[in-house]
Formats: C-alpha cells, structure tokens, sequence
C-alpha cells in the first residue's frame, strides 16, 4: 500500500442516473412489501406514489465508490476486504427518478490499522450541481496494514448508557443476500459457498449494507411515522456479519433530534450493527 499515491488520487465524477424500478427493487430488497394491503407500505414497492428511502443514495454511490478501490497504490485481497462503516448525510430528499444528476467520488482517507487497512472514501450525489446526498465508506482491509501510516481517528460511542427505549424484531429472508445482490452489489461473498468458506465464513453472509438500510427503514417505518423525508443523517458500523434467514435485533435509544441504533442477531446475540445514529431533521 502507498499512501501517498493513494491520497493524491485526482476525484472522478461520473454521470448517475435511475428509474423507479431501481428504487421499487432495492426496497425489496431490504424486504418492503411484506404488508401489500396497507397503503403506506406500498408506497415503497408501488410506483404509482413511490416514496425513496434516503438509504437509497447508497446504491448511486457504489458504482463510483468501487471505481475508487482500483486507483493506482491500492494493493490488497478482494477476498478479505469487509465493509467497515457506512455514513450518509441527506441534503435533499431523492427523487423516484434520477435524470442529469451525477456522482463525484474521492478518496478522504487511509489509516493503518497494523493487520489491515481502513480506505475512506466519499461520494456525493448531486443534481444540476446542488448535493442531494453523501456517501462515506469505510473499506477495511485485511492484511493490507503495517505500511506506517497514520491509525486513525478514535471513534466515539453514540449509544446512551441507559437501557433502550424500544426494541424491535426483524426477520430476514432465507434468499434476503440473493435478492439485494440485484441492486449492484455482486461480491460472491454474498452468493457463492466456496468463496464465503475462503473468506472465512460458515456460508454467505447478508451485504451490510443490506442490515444498514433495513435499520434505516425500521426507525422510518416504526418512529419517524413513515416520513422518509425526516432522516437528515443515517451511519454506524459494521460490528459483525448476518446469515440469510436470521432475526434483527433492534435496539433504539430517543433523544430530541437523535436515534442511537444497535442490531443483533437473535439467533447467534451477537452484534452486527453498532455505534448507528440517525439525525432527524427539523
């Protein structure tokens, strides 16, 4: 890994673009349509009144973000990069339709974390040159560490230190990975036996960014009354993996302006999304 050839790397900006049908199936894919009588419900999946969810954004953002993975001093093992943490900032409420609107990505950081390496890079989604949303990844990077660089910024707890004030359950599907794959994330990770075994894990393992936005849609859906336009900011950390087929746990802690999320497996109670926070907006 170079660091400095890795921090010179110039943006890209590329042109974005998506119809309804893109934002119906990746709402699918975080399992909306569960409830196909009730009017709310369909407005994800229902192209008629279709409502975006803002975690959308991210699917814009990948195409760009992956781009970036590839620039010139970036050296690591496709097989053992996990995804770290995912943040997304909410400048303006996403259109069902996407035309003229373009994706500039750059690469904001690269720490050192001894066995691995953490590549941030953002991406900001705008329209006729106004910003409608931003995108940070953090990719985590094993074996790629120990080139000397910088560790990093500490991260800060944004889970109250009082019991949550509500928890949910959430059920995945058994074809949960399969399905969301189709959003344009088609790491076999996600679908292939042999290469989850190579990457170390019992079988595939759900996208994280899968669990990310069905915690999004959670605390949309049961808090925030089904106003997608209500989320300002929505992040955390990818603490743990979640097999197809398992149960959510969500934990939610309240305050004024702030929901602090945590995500468990049910089955396994372990954690598979920590440090969450999403900003209402005022």
């Amino acid at each position: 890994m170079d660091p400095d050839t890795v921090l010179a790397t110039q943006p890209i900006k590329r042109p974005t673009e998506w119809k309804p049908e893109e934002v119906i199936l990746y709402h699918l894919g975080l399992g909306a349509g569960a409830h196909p009588v009730d009017a709310e419900h369909l407005r994800y999946v229902f192209e008629a009144d279709l409502k975006v969810l803002p975690t959308f954004g991210v699917i814009t953002a990948q195409p760009v973000a992956r781009e970036l993975l590839t620039a010139p001093g970036i050296v690591f093992d496709p097989t053992l990069m996990l995804h770290g943490e995912q943040e997304l900032v909410v400048h303006r409420q996403l259109p069902a339709l996407g035309a003229g609107t373009t994706s500039t990505g750059r690469i904001v950081g690269l720490y050192d974390k001894g066995k691995a390496a953490v590549l941030v890079t953002e991406v900001v989604l705008a329209d006729g040159g106004v910003p409608l949303c931003t995108n940070r990844f953090s990719s985590f990077l094993r074996g790629a560490g120990g080139f000397g660089g910088d560790p990093g910024p500490a991260t800060s707890k944004r889970t109250p230190a009082r019991a949550p004030d509500a928890v949910y359950e959430l059920r995945t599907l058994p074809q949960q990975a399969a399905l969301y794959r189709l959003t344009g994330d088609h790491n076999p990770l996600h679908i292939d036996p042999e290469f989850a075994e190579r990457a170390g894990f019992q079988r595939p393992i759900t996208h994280g960014l899968c669990t990310w936005g069905m915690a999004c849609k959670l605390v949309v859906d049961e808090i925030l009354g089904g106003e997608t336009t209500a989320v300002g900011s929505w992040g955390g950390r990818f603490s743990g993996v979640v097999y197809p087929g398992e149960t959510l746990i969500v934990s939610t802690w309240q305050d004024a302006d702030r929901i602090a999320v945590e995500v468990s497996s049910k089955e396994r109670a372990e954690p598979v999304l920590s440090n969450g926070s999403l900003t209402i907006r005022q």
